[in-house]
């Protein structure tokens, strides 16, 4: 299947040479090589509480609005679990403030 070659995010699976801005900041403001503007700014991700299924949806989306068939759309959406973001977390997860709701103590 065809890739564009170079780095990609490990947040979206955009290639890092389309983003327009290089590559997210981290805090420091250097440019990021592991994740897009659109995910990662300032040393931290656009969307924190976004889960692996939710970020999968967006990206097909996505890609769908830029003209790709739907099958290719689905594949290329189907990687997002795989990047380095979301390895250790599943796809259904939480979002991190639902997440800590659930370990407070009840009253």
């Amino acid at each position: 299947m065809f890739r564009p070659k170079g780095p990609a995010c490990q947040s979206c699976g955009m290639p890092l040479s389309k983003d327009p801005r290089g590559g997210g900041t981290n805090a420091d403001g250097s440019v990021s090589s592991e994740y897009c503007s659109r995910c990662y700014a300032q040393g931290v991700f656009t969307q924190p509480n976004i889960t692996a299924d939710e970020m999968k949806a967006l990206v097909e989306e996505k890609l769908r609005s830029m003209h790709f068939p739907g099958f290719l759309a689905r594949r290329f959406a189907k990687d997002v679990p795989m990047l380095r973001r979301w390895r250790n977390k599943t796809g259904s997860q939480k979002s991190a403030a639902a997440s800590s709701r659930e370990l407070q103590p009840r009253a």
